[in-house]
């Protein structure tokens, strides 16, 4: 794949020639961020709709003009980057600059790298490319770790602040407790080490959902029978066996998938069910409907709760979000989607039949290869 070229041998981005899109051209125009390209005398002869976009430089005043002047960056101490740079009469042996936070006329900020282009390791430049990017989006990673750092700080506070009270009560005043006061702080205890283990895998999920790196081990599952482990778990734990309904489908197909992550997902949606929601928590496991793309399992989670507003069905899914000031971290459904995803699957949410919360999310057969 190449970047169209001008009759002259350099990179063009003015308008389309015809036949020139296709896999063996690729237009500047059709790259995401901004591209500047000058040549060994420095005036542009390249300069993109995303260079136009970012820098808000007109593409006719930018061809031709010396780079400085089509895009007279500074760098957050206000120096001419150009000139501190130097990119033609710099040492011989650079090969660019790495991408870094410059400013624009005005004070708007632009992430900016560069690469020197010579027909020798220590020629001269015959051409500098230029790449261009906005800062929202670094903005919005920033501003999500922030609240992740903040989140996690809070949660591990109050189980860690409890852990502490309690071990140096116990090693202080050990012999002025009953057997029964022991007993239910070192409970205590447990219940708050267990809510830090939960944190720290929850944190290691992300991690991998968003490196791409979460790994699914593949086994025949029984859907029907995990929902049922998890329905008497909440069962075992003082909830009313009246508050479950379930309802297995005929016809089920075969499903591979990771147990141990099946079984996150179904806790997790069956615990906001439980603690967010209403009356009867109904869960349906049924073959995928013909309008979905893929053979698989369907499960159904809704409750006879309040619901979710229209306006945040589309945060559910998201960092942080709650359905309510009732605990929890707001990355529960956060991993789960995760989670779905990497099996190839879908998730949706919408208004159950009772009016409460309906969760649905479908798994693929995810047949294993060497059983096809």
């Amino acid at each position: 794949m190449t970047v169209g070229i001008s009759r002259h041998g350099r990179p063009d981005a003015g308008p389309r020639p015809a036949g020139a899109v296709g896999a063996s051209a690729l237009h500047p125009d059709d790259l995401p961020d901004g591209l500047v390209v000058a040549d060994e005398s420095g005036r542009v002869v390249c300069f993109n709709e995303a260079a136009a976009r970012i820098t808000a430089v007109a593409r006719a005043d930018a061809i031709g003009a010396p780079l400085e002047h089509a895009l007279p960056l500074e760098d957050l101490k206000g120096r001419r980057w150009w000139t501190m740079t130097d990119p033609y009469g710099g040492l011989a042996i650079r090969t660019g600059q790495p991408e870094r936070n410059l400013l624009l006329p005005g004070g708007r900020e632009v992430l900016v790298s560069a690469r020197y282009v010579r027909d020798v390791p220590t020629g001269p430049v015959r051409r500098l490319v230029v790449s261009l990017r906005g800062t929202e989006a670094r903005r919005r990673t920033e501003r999500s770790h922030a609240e992740l750092i903040a989140t996690v700080a809070h949660e591990l506070r109050s189980p860690l602040t409890s852990v502490k009270g309690f071990t140096a009560t116990l090693l202080a005043k050990w012999e002025r407790f009953t057997d029964d006061q022991k007993r239910l702080m070192l409970e205590t205890v447990d219940a708050d080490a267990g809510r830090i283990s939960r944190l720290i895998a929850e944190l290691l999920d992300i991690s991998r959902i968003d490196s791409g790196r979460l790994e699914v081990r593949r086994q025949r599952v029984d859907m029907p029978a995990a929902v049922a482990r998890h329905v008497q778990a909440h069962i075992a734990g003082g909830k009313a066996p009246d508050r479950f309904a379930v309802r297995i489908r005929p016809g089920l197909p075969d499903l591979w998938a990771d147990p141990d992550k099946v079984d996150q997902v179904l806790g997790n949606l069956l615990e906001n069910a439980v603690r967010h929601g209403e009356g009867t928590v109904t869960i349906e496991v049924a073959p995928a409907s013909a309008d979905d793309d893929e053979k698989g399992t369907a499960v159904t989670v809704s409750d006879q709760g309040p619901g979710i507003p229209e306006e945040s069905m589309g945060r559910v899914f998201t960092r942080f979000w709650r359905g309510s000031k009732r605990g929890g971290t707001g990355l529960g459904l956060y991993i789960v989607k995760g989670i779905v995803e990497a099996h190839g699957g879908t998730i949706t949410v919408g208004r159950g039949p009772g009016g409460g919360a309906e969760f649905r999310f479908i798994l693929p057969v995810g047949t294993p290869a060497h059983l096809l």
